[in-house]
This record gives structure tokens, C-alpha cells and sequence, in this order.
């Protein structure tokens, strides 16, 4: 994949060094920055297509980062690298607006497979005539495409991610789904690590379908998950 542009921001300059040339060395044009505020002012400049942010930065730390980047930018793809994996943590990315996790060490594969699996939502070509870009779901309505769902609170924006694990329930309806399934469809691999993203996401999920009681994405005790729309 290539002519993407990517904000790198990492202040130890060594493995800065070596994810930057990598990177280029794949096609990826990438602007790389060791400070949060100057990243921020880089990012304003630039507007790349996915951000790459290691959390422990000097100036804005890359949860600050983050926060600022969304409240100009609600789709840019933001990746967090850290070596922190306290569930806390995860979730505390999340909330502002992340949309995934790398853990140091890392291997630079690793990082390039989610990179790219990010920006695909980005440019899949447009659905073929005839293919429905709205599933309603109960009181809500779920535009696959633009990534809304839409309901008596107003608009909510999704992420690719929150969007396709989304339409992935909504697929498998009313079935019991194994967690590992998904952990691999979407992660790639059922990691202890990737668990807990997944435990973050389902929350959120829950979250954004709360106002409507007919929507239930149930936990099967050491399974999966059941999403369940139900009718009168």
C-alpha cells in the first residue's frame, strides 16, 4: 500500500529511526515527530491519513494528542503505541478516540498489517448496485458506508473498526459467535492483549445501543457473544 501519509510521533530516536525508514521502505510517506506539540502543529499543516502516536511524549503526551486530533478530526485513523497494558489504559485510548493498540516491542510486520487494515475501510470501492447501504436496527439506523448510526439521541460517527465489528453481529444474528472468531477476523490473533480491545469495543457498542432495550449483544460465559434483536 502505498502514497499513505502517516504522522509518526516517538521520542526515543533510535526505534523512531528504524519505523521511519521501514515504512518509507514500503511506500508509506511518513513525517515524523518526537514531541506532542510539535506533532499537533505538524499534524494541522499535513493532514495525514493515519496517525501513529507513542503514548510517553514529551510536551502532549499521545493521549493529549489524541484528544486534541479528534476534536479537529473525528476519522482520522489513530493508532497508539505503548508499552502500558493495563485494561485502564486501553480503555482510557479508546474513549479519546483511538483505534487501536500496538504493544512495545513490536515487530514492524505487526504494525504495517494494522496500519493497512485500517486505511482499507478507507478505500473500498463503492458497494455494487443493488447492495443496501442501510440496515435498520431497531430503533436505529446503521449506514455502512458513511459509518453512522443514527437514532432518537441524534448522530453517532463510528470507527471503522466499532462499524465493521458492528455489521459483523448484525450478520450473525440471533447465533452464538466464539470469541476467538472474532479476535482473528479482526485481530488477527486471540492475544491476551487483543482480548481486552475487544472487551473495550463490545462495551462501547453496548453503549451506543443502550436506548433501545430490543437490542441485547449478550456474553456467553467463556463462548462468545449472541447479538439479539428482539420483536413483538
Amino acid at each position: 500500500m502505498s502514497s499513505i501519509k502517516v504522522l509518526y510521533v516517538e521520542d526515543e530516536l533510535f526505534l523512531g529511526k528504524i519505523v521511519k525508514e521501514t515504512l518509507e521502505s514500503r511506500g508509506f510517506q511518513v513525517t515524523m515527530e518526537t514531541d506532542g506539540n510539535m506533532a499537533w502543529r505538524t499534524f494541522q499543516r499535513e493532514l495525514p491519513d493515519i496517525c501513529v502516536l507513542d503514548v510517553m511524549l514529551p510536551g502532549l503526551n499521545g493521549f493529549e494528542l489524541a484528544e486534541v486530533i479528534r476534536s479537529s478530526n473525528r476519522n482520522v485513523p489513530i493508532i497508539f503505541l505503548t508499552a502500558k497494558v493495563q485494561t485502564e489504559d486501553v480503555v482510557k485510548g479508546f474513549k479519546l478516540g483511538g483505534n487501536d493498540y500496538v504493544r512495545k516491542p513490536f515487530s514492524m510486520e505487526e504494525l504495517i498489517v494494522r496500519i493497512e487494515n485500517l486505511m482499507q475501510g478507507r478505500n473500498q470501492a463503492p458497494e455494487p448496485p443493488g447492495r443496501t447501504d442501510l440496515i435498520s436496527l431497531g430503533k436505529y439506523r446503521f449506514f455502512l458506508q458513511r459509518q453512522v448510526l443514527m437514532g432518537e439521541e441524534g448522530e453517532r460517527r463510528l470507527s471503522y473498526r466499532e462499524s465493521e465489528l458492528l455489521k459483523f453481529l448484525w450478520q450473525h444474528r440471533s447465533t452464538i459467535i466464539d470469541r476467538r472468531t472474532i479476535l482473528n477476523e479482526f485481530w488477527g490473533n486471540d492475544s491476551f492483549f487483543n482480548s481486552r480491545n475487544l472487551d473495550v469495543y463490545i462495551t462501547r457498542l453496548r453503549s451506543y445501543l443502550k436506548n433501545d432495550p430490543s437490542l441485547e449483544i449478550i456474553t456467553i460465559k467463556g463462548v462468545g457473544y449472541r447479538f439479539v434483536i428482539n420483536t413483538l
